[in-house]
């Protein structure tokens, strides 16, 4: 058993975890706040699991991992790191005790869902908030991926590891050796996430808020530090930036790299433009259906349209107005986009634009082999012709997302939840989406929901943040059987 090394890596993985709550917890001390005392407790029983796990598992630290134990590593990191991340609102006494209450909000914050239980957001330390926005920020490009750039003497290396965590069909590298594109990947992020508090402060935003709002957009996570999120501000100046950089992040983050390295053709790219397309409709139908309830202000209509479809699409989860109010059109769309989700590559959640566009594709070549049954046709993207190897996984992934979808709200529904509450709970917590309709609206919370649902929801997250088959694969007969094998060495 103390050969098993995912479980050496989860050591180091809760060190870390201990090290990044201190950031929190030097704003709580220096705002003398009650949470003080949470952080220390938190960052101690985290620092002694880590410890243990790190010198009782060090017989396995220079063994290779398989690749069902690679799988097994990135799934449990996402599970465990909840079960730590959740401790300053346990010990701080968040939902006084509960703490599958508090497991929820972590691993929501940490799939960058932006799902909440949390009924009153203001009355909370800002220590308690600040770390709320930093889990969804670590959770943003990947746990993996950032051990990836910087723990790579500790044998996060795998390019398994990065191509079970990434987003998309496709995990592309931007350059040959998986850590240094984890690394680039990595100061992309830190420099748009930079950019963005600049941008905030300069629009009459306080340090505080630009940073907790920053760290919460490019993550494409959406906790607020308000009850009313983003509309709390009623500063149209910061509602452009954040919807600029959401935006910014639903784009392939490879797609920059290619920018900095002087490629200016990325606009030829098929599933940029695709997203670009899906959003920029949804924004006119939306504007075009809500005039009315904007009073006949076209500008207002605009502005409250945009910034919804783009945080809904880019399952950012932000919200500058009640949607659920909006009229019943508006309302679906708004839920056809939770699944439409950002790009490949991204940090936004759901099923991804590249897999719809090659479903589209796949769906049209099929129609036109039934007129023309001896034609050979492909599906192309950007003049490039897909095998069936590609589009093989991405119509699997499709079957699979729908079906855990209906599974889920089937279960929701028995529990007696209403259909608008448990399908867009399951549309909003597997897409990383964060706020739904009806009992879980933006201006709700998911309190209304039983505790089993809590459970369901939070496994949603995690499997949607993952994309499936990273969690899926390690149940399959083939992997327990190299599981045995791994712990019988």
């Amino acid at each position: 058993m103390r050969h098993i090394r995912i479980f050496y890596l989860v050591g180091i993985m809760l060190l870390f975890l201990a090290l990044s709550m201190l950031l929190s917890a030097m704003w709580s001390f220096a705002d003398r706040g009650p949470d003080r005392v949470a952080f220390l407790l938190a960052i101690g029983v985290t620092t002694l699991a880590g410890l243990v796990f790190y010198i009782y598992f060090s017989p396995s630290k220079k063994k290779e991992l398989n690749i069902v134990e690679n799988f097994t590593l990135v799934t449990m990191a996402w599970f465990i790191a909840g079960l730590f991340g959740a401790l300053p609102y346990h010990f701080y006494g968040v939902f006084n005790g509960n703490f599958l209450h508090a497991y929820f909000e972590a691993v929501s914050g940490f799939t960058t869902t932006g799902a909440t239980l949390i009924a009153d957001i203001e009355v909370l330390p800002r220590g308690i908030l600040l770390w709320r926005s930093f889990t969804q920020w670590l959770g943003g490009m990947g746990i993996i991926v950032l051990f990836l750039a910087i723990l790579p003497r500790f044998g996060f290396r795998s390019m398994t590891m990065y191509k079970a965590e990434i987003p998309g069909p496709i995990a592309e590298r931007v350059v040959p050796r998986v850590v240094e594109t984890a690394r680039r990947l990595w100061l992309i992020y830190v420099t748009f996430t930079a950019a963005q508090i600049l941008l905030l402060l300069s629009c009459g935003l306080s340090f505080y808020d630009a940073l907790s709002h920053a760290l919460t957009t490019m993550p494409t996570g959406g906790f607020s530090t308000y009850n009313a999120s983003v509309a709390a501000f009623n500063n149209p100046m910061a509602e452009i930036v954040i919807i600029c950089f959401m935006l910014f992040a639903g784009i392939n983050f490879a797609l920059y790299f290619r920018l900095i390295r002087g490629d200016f053709t990325i606009y030829k790219n098929p599933e940029l433009r695709f997203y670009l397309a899906v959003i920029g409709i949804a924004i006119a139908l939306v504007t075009f259906n809500t005039y009315d309830m904007a009073g006949g202000n076209f500008t207002l209509a605009l502005r409250q349209s945009a910034f919804q479809v783009v945080s809904i699409t880019t399952t950012t989860g932000y919200a500058t107005a009640d949607f659920d109010q909006w009229h019943s059109f508006s309302r679906l769309l708004l839920l056809t986009l939770m699944f439409f989700g950002a790009c490949g590559g991204s940090t936004g959640g759901s099923m991804k634009q590249v897999r719809w566009m090659l479903m589209f594709k796949y769906a049209f070549r099929e129609l036109r082999q039934l007129v023309h049954p001896s034609a050979i046709s492909s599906v192309k993207v950007g003049g490039q012709t897909l095998n069936e190897e590609v589009l093989r996984p991405v119509m699997g992934f499709g079957f699979i997302y729908i079906s855990l979808t209906v599974l889920a709200t089937l279960s929701l529904a028995f529990m007696g939840l209403d259909f608008d509450t448990a399908f867009s709970a399951v549309a909003a917590t597997i897409g990383n989406v964060g706020p739904g309709l009806g009992g879980v609206g933006p201006l709700e919370t998911y309190l209304g929901i039983p505790a089993a649902g809590h459970f369901i929801l939070t496994v949603m997250m995690v499997v949607g943040r993952l994309e499936i088959y990273t969690v899926l694969v390690i149940f399959l007969p083939e992997s327990r059987r190299l599981w045995s094998r791994a712990i019988k060495e």
